[in-house]
């Protein structure tokens, strides 16, 4: 399905976006070490839980040798250069809570940093790029790609929560394959006005979706609240939005200037951009804003493949010209289906976030000494805020009462009715 069809340029086909037919976003077996000339990098890199705990990471990376990137020449090598700079870059920022950031990161791991960021079309901080879709080994290599055999090239503190932060993620991008291997088949489907194939093609990607949903629920099993929310959250947090670092970041011996960047979220996995634009959800002005910029956080070809199929002949449009009950209820069903992800999405959010931000309040209020150092940790700036900056329930319900507009417009009533 990947592939077009020879002697027929039209076809639509991922070959050109750096897609796996097995794995989709995810980067294929990633490597697990660079050149020895760059062991200066990996030594520091995977220890940086250890490492902040002690808080010596800082003093080690200044005094880390200045190395060239010339010597990283392959895509793999470039992506597990990128994890590892961004995953010093992200201890080296936060290694003292968010009362004492730093204004600069040292030249040594700067220049490098925006060298390989550069090359990679990424922005030089720690993305869903590098710790999901780059950050993953299987334990032994021919067995099953679920959480009992993967584990993590390079970690950040917050022990096995982070390990099932970033596998669950992993894994939801992995439940989304085949509904990512049917969007050909739904273009093809409109092109072509092969009615059949575009219903059997939003059929795969409904129960994809779905797929995509009940992965997300292994959260609740590997990840604890109270560590994503204390500790986790402020490791992926950036220099932009952010009250604790107002002017950004200076990459020295790049800019005299200080640069803003966000922080991870889930807004940079391609996934939900690729199914929006595929169903025809629009997004109103601030939220919409949002999302476009996370697209500039993504590697520059699965940012182009999002392009392409918002270029397409509308799907939407396609369907309500078509007397096809079985179409007209396999478009409703792929809408209903990322209507109820991102409603999980918002349960899960206010369970990681809402309600341990509402709980820090309340203890911070409380006058003992003891209370107040045991939460001292997690980051007031960020309570109500997700890592990539934005104001997060606001911004995830606005979302999805936007996918609910996709609907066809008789069952769009109906769901504003009941809502």
């Amino acid at each position: 399905m990947a592939a077009a069809e020879s002697g027929n340029e039209s076809l639509f086909s991922l070959d050109s976006y750096h897609f796996s037919e097995e794995l989709g976003f995810i980067l294929p077996d990633p490597l697990e070490e660079l050149p020895p000339y760059f062991q200066p990098w990996m030594d520091i890199a995977l220890r940086v839980s250890e490492l902040v705990n002690a808080h010596e990471l800082r003093s080690l990376i200044n005094k880390m040798p200045l190395l060239s990137c010339h010597f990283l020449q392959t895509h793999r090598e470039l992506r597990l250069a990128h994890l590892a700079l961004s995953a010093m870059t992200m201890g080296y920022v936060w290694q003292e809570g968010e009362n004492n950031t730093v204004e600069m990161l040292p030249q040594s791991l700067a220049v490098p940093f925006w060298e390989v960021s550069q090359r990679l079309g990424l922005p030089p901080i720690l993305t869903h790029a590098d710790a999901v879709l780059a950050n993953w080994r299987k334990k032994d290599p021919e067995g099953p790609f679920d959480m009992e055999n993967l584990e993590l090239l390079v970690s950040l503190p917050g022990g096995d929560s982070v390990r099932g932060f970033f596998m669950v993620t992993l894994l939801v991008e992995l439940a989304a394959v085949p509904a990512l291997m049917n969007i050909p088949a739904v273009i093809n489907g409109v092109r072509c006005g092969d009615t059949e194939a575009l219903a059997r093609a939003l059929e795969d990607i409904s129960q994809s979706i779905q797929d995509m949903t009940d992965t997300l629920k292994q959260m609740h099993v590997y990840v604890e609240p109270s560590v994503f929310y204390g500790i986790m959250r402020i490791y992926l947090s950036g220099w932009k939005d952010n009250p604790c670092m107002p002017n950004g970041l200076v990459y020295e011996g790049v800019s005299t200037e200080p640069m803003e960047f966000s922080g991870g979220s889930a807004a940079q996995s391609s996934l939900l951009h690729c199914f929006d634009e595929l169903l025809g959800v629009k997004h109103e002005a601030r939220s919409g804003a949002f999302l476009t910029r996370m697209r500039n956080y993504m590697l520059p070809a699965h940012k182009q493949l999002i392009q392409d199929i918002s270029s397409q002949p509308c799907l939407k449009t396609f369907v309500q010209q078509q007397a096809s009950e079985r179409l007209n209820q396999a478009f409703q069903h792929c809408v209903t289906k990322l209507l109820s992800l991102r409603n999980y999405h918002i349960n899960m959010v206010s369970r990681f976030i809402s309600v341990p931000a509402a709980r820090a309040r309340q203890l911070r209020n409380q006058s003992k000494d003891s209370v107040r150092e045991m939460i001292s940790r997690a980051p007031t700036a960020l309570e109500e805020r997700g890592t990539g900056g934005s104001g997060i329930m606001t911004f995830l319900k606005t979302v999805r009462d936007q996918t609910r507009d996709a609907f066809l417009p008789e069952t769009s009533k109906e769901m504003k009715h009941d809502s």
